[in-house]
């Protein structure tokens, strides 16, 4: 296919412009049609061509095109409204309504009466062409930019058969050969297990696993490895950072209030395990746009996983402009994320650059404008029903083995909070249950939502058909009504509320009789509200005629403080007292109230029936291009659909909310799409390499970068999908390449010719990326917790005003040990040591990392309390493992950190170092070092 953008070729702002005429006649010309080629198109040809021409396009509109008369200039303003002819922008223009838009400029010749009644008529009788005057229709309908070409199978160059592993390194080959290059000789086997230990898992390998790789006589011992390691769990972990990087992920609404999302980590958990089970990628598009459809709602976080301001305004001009940037995060994302397309960019006026209209941009609003952002319960699935379970009987377990320390006036729960609450309680065969309130911290109790677990699942939603009562309801109040206390929705604004001062209680009954476990509920669980909330209640059940049945209330809680409503760690802490212990016994204690805080924590949210910040799903009202994206400024109404230049959905304008997405989804991941398998595969290549063979991963358009090597490219994406969209089959392509495989050691000749490595001569090193980092100090030093899933720790302390404030952490404990990726991402803030290390904030998608290099970075990681802490960690490692032998310390040290033994020159400077400072020192030392801190 041949392609042209058509889209510099339409606005009708007068930088130069199109016609100038004093005044419109009501006289229309005598006959009742126009003929185009006698009467229209010399008026064209006199006034109009030459700068609205095949070779001139003023304001990116032309006359030789009814298709750019249709869709407008650069504005995206159409220059005719057969609708509505007398209000077409074009005679508006004409006849010099807006001295500031005419056409054309004073200094030009003026058309006659005759002639604008001409062009009058003309759009009055449906702007007809005449297919004997040339039109560029055909040409600007074809894009002939290299990114929208069919993907094909191009033959290979000649090849070095004493290098080449795979057909890529043909090409690679091949470009070096251009520039009299030749690539890099093998890394040693030590290099290769610990590059692909980095890249793949984010982890360093064992010194077993080194040993065991570097003394595998085995011909294939490489190839096993890397089907070893794709076979990881902990590579989704790793390679679902870049993904969440990519597409805004975050736990903080961001703006002002950067108020907590605490069920945004579902998302985040289905990435990995996306990743994990090899998801052909083209599923993984469609279940991010409509996984409601296709059995997937979790994925649908991806749709409102940017930003959201929360606070609203009495202006509706402002609150207008607040629901477009929402639907505005929606579009541009989607466009960069999986087409590599910008089309954010034709949002006020026609792409600049590519093949995107403004009313593009907005048949794309239209399948999104139907998605609010909100949490919601999700059915929960077999797998976390046992996960449930399971995690009831470890917290079990766990709590007997503290019971022995147990304060004795303290045994107590943790008090009520306004967030989040749950109740457990053994097994009991109910058919209804009541809560009943007898004392609140202020006003009229309010629940927001009253949720009845048997085994995971939430047996009292009104979708299952349970049946809310309850002894009054605040009347008057669209927001707080009885039908709320069981329609899965949590928030404030979507509760109930007694009438009764400091008391009240509510019933579900339930469809049939069941086993329960356990209720969860909360004064509101967003966290905008803590006052109405009841502090002493009870809990009780029946079945059919029997008596009610106490399971669980407030008298086993600590008395709710509301000066010290304290988090679930410090209300776990206060329990329990070890100070007897030795310290060996001490800590093992400790470690195991740590656990039963994360896991506590874990089957709250496993309790829920997981409930989840995901898309919330209305149908859409009709969409209107807004003229320069102004909410007030709508113009013609546009249906559901995506970029013309590219393909049609083919869907009715008043189609149904979730066919919208679904049908952009398939269109997307349709296989003569070029620019989908293009995208990922250039993503994939580009966290192996540190760049992608297009160096503007995010913009395939007109105005990116060209590809390096665009045969190499087509040959990835037709790889995927021939393999059936299988990633892990495009990086073992890759991985299993000689151009992967090369030493990583510069060349001097080849740095003249190449320093930054685009070529691929060599493999080019480059600094770990925080995660990394900071996952290799805890692995190198045994603090590792490699515990995968649920809720994440975080690394700041929050102050709970409408305004959250969030203030890095500088102490750290076994629960802010797991892997980076379970640390919660904050909007607008970093991680006290290693944000710095160019980490997204979540605001926007990030496409690639920036890789700096600041004196901040050397003393946060040299002088932090972490590292401090580590270090100590690694030392009395290293001095366990040899307790009297300083040259094995060292030896041990370098083992854990870098994967092989110090030569004799750094064991004698090493010694000579510890005997001066100190053991602790010296591995505060090699965790700052380069050989660690670097992909080799």
């Amino acid at each position: 296919m041949r392609f042209r953008s058509y889209l510099f070729l339409i606005s009708l702002i007068p930088v130069c412009s199109l016609f100038a005429l004093p005044g419109l006649s009501a006289d229309q010309p005598n006959s009742s049609t126009v003929d185009f080629a006698d009467q229209v198109w010399p008026i064209f040809q006199s006034h109009c061509l030459d700068c609205h021409g095949p070779d001139t396009q003023e304001s990116e509109f032309r006359v030789d095109s009814i298709r750019s008369f249709r869709l407008g200039g650069g504005s995206g303003e159409p220059a005719i409204n057969l609708d509505a002819p007398d209000r077409s922008h074009l005679l508006a223009l004409v006849t010099h309504q807006d001295d500031e838009q005419r056409m054309p400029p004073s200094d030009a010749p003026s058309l006659t009466e005759e002639q604008v009644n001409i062009l009058r008529l003309w759009i009055q009788t449906g702007a007809q062409w005449d297919d004997a005057i040339p039109s560029a229709d055909d040409e600007l309908s074809n894009l002939d930019h290299w990114s929208f070409a069919p993907i094909q199978a191009h033959a290979l160059p000649t090849m070095n058969a004493d290098w080449v592993r795979q057909p890529l390194d043909a090409w690679v080959f091949e470009k070096l050969a251009q520039h009299e290059l030749t690539p890099s000789v093998e890394a040693p086997r030590r290099t290769l297990i610990r590059r692909l230990y980095l890249d793949l898992l984010g982890l360093p390998p064992s010194p077993e696993q080194v040993a065991q790789f570097v003394g595998d006589p085995s011909p294939y011992a490489y190839e096993q490895l890397v089907e070893q390691l794709l076979a990881d769990p902990h590579v989704g972990e790793r390679w679902a950072r870049y993904w969440l990087d990519l597409v805004r992920f975050a736990e903080t609404d961001g703006f002002e209030t950067n108020r907590e999302r605490p069920n945004a980590w579902p998302f985040r958990d289905y990435v990995i395990d996306a990743l994990n089970s090899d998801k052909p990628y083209n599923h993984f598009v469609m279940e991010q746009i409509a996984g409601d459809a296709i059995g997937e709602p979790i994925a649908t976080a991806y749709l409102v996983a940017g930003t959201r301001d929360i606070v609203k305004s009495p202006d509706v001009n402002l609150t207008m402009m607040q629901r477009q940037n929402e639907l505005d995060d929606m579009i541009n994302t989607t466009g960069t994320t999986f087409l590599g397309m910008t089309l954010g960019c034709a949002r006020c006026h026609n792409h600049k650059f590519d093949a995107i209209t403004q009313r593009d941009y907005y048949a794309v609003q239209a399948i999104f404008s139907g998605t609010q952002h909100g949490e919601r319960a999700l059915p929960t699935s077999i797998s976390q029903q046992h996960r449930s379970v399971e995690l009831l009987k470890q917290v079990s377990e766990l709590r007997q083995q503290l019971a022995p320390f147990a304060k004795a006036n303290l045994n107590l729960r943790p008090a009520v909070n306004a967030k989040d609450n749950v109740d457990y309680f053994e097994p009991m065969r109910a058919s209804r249950i009541r809560f009943s309130i007898f004392a609140t911290n202020s006003s009229e109790p309010c629940i927001d939502e009253l949720e009845v677990y048997s085994q995971g699942t939430n047996v009292a939603l009104a979708s299952l058909g349970a049946r809310p009562s309850s002894s009054s309801s605040l009347p008057g109040y669209e927001i707080h009504k009885l039908e709320h206390i069981n329609d899965g929705i949590s928030g404030n604004a979507r509760s109930w509320i007694s009438n009764e001062n400091g008391k009240g209680w509510v019933q579900i009954d339930f469809a049939e009789p069941v086993t329960i476990d356990s209720v969860r509920w909360g004064r509101d669980r967003l966290g905008q509200f803590a006052d109405r909330l009841a502090t002493n209640y009870q809990i009780e059940s029946s079945l059919g005629d029997e008596p009610w049945q106490l399971l669980a209330s407030s008298e086993d809680r600590h008395p709710f403080d509301a000066q010290n409503n304290q988090s679930l760690a410090a209300q776990l802490a206060a329990q329990y007292d070890f100070s007897s212990l030795p310290t060996a016994a001490h800590k093992s204690m400790q470690h195991v109230l740590d656990k039963l805080v994360v896991l506590e924590a874990e089957y709250k949210s496993q309790a829920s029936g997981l409930s989840a910040y995901v898309g919330n799903f209305e149908q859409p009202p009709a969409t209107y291009r807004l003229f320069r994206g102004e909410p007030q400024q709508p113009r013609e109404m546009v249906g559901p659909n995506t970029i013309e230049a590219l393909g049609d959905l083919a869907i009715d304008v008043d189609a149904a909310e979730q066919q919208r997405r679904l049908a952009l989804a398939e269109w997307i991941v349709q296989p003569n799409n070029p620019l989908t398998a293009r995208v990922i595969a250039n993503r994939i290549w580009q966290h192996h390499f540190g760049k992608g063979i297009v160096a503007t991963p995010n913009d395939f358009g007109v105005a990116g970068v060209a590809p390096t090597h665009p045969e190499l490219l087509d040959y990835l994406a037709d790889q995927l999908l021939r393999h059936d969209w299988s990633l892990k089959q495009l990086h073992r392509t890759i991985l299993l390449s000689a151009t992967y495989r090369q030493s990583s050691r510069p060349i001097p000749a080849a740095m003249k010719v190449d320093a930054s490595t685009s070529l691929l001569w060599r493999f080019p090193p480059r600094r770990l990326d925080a995660e990394a980092l900071r996952d290799s100090i805890l692995a190198a030093t045994g603090s590792l917790d490699l515990r995968m899933g649920g809720p994440g720790f975080s690394a700041f302390e929050v102050e709970l005003e409408n305004v959250r404030h969030y203030f890095p952490k500088y102490k750290y404990g076994p629960t802010d040990w797991r892997r980076m990726i379970y640390m919660t991402k904050v909007r607008q803030e970093q991680d006290a040591v290693f944000g710095i290390f160019d980490c997204p904030d979540g605001s926007t998608g990030v496409p690639a990392r920036n890789r700096s290099t600041t004196p901040l970075q050397a003393l946060n990681l040299f002088n932090s309390e972490f590292t401090l802490q580590q270090a100590n960690f690694l030392a009395a490692r290293a001095a366990a493992d040899c307790p009297t032998d300083v040259l094995g310390q060292i030896d041990a040290a370098y083992q854990y950190c870098y994967g092989r033994s110090p030569s004799q020159d750094e064991l004698l400077d090493a010694k000579q170092f510890i005997s001066s400072e100190g053991l602790a020192p010296f591995c505060r030392a090699i965790l700052n070092s380069n050989e660690f801190l670097f992909l080799p």
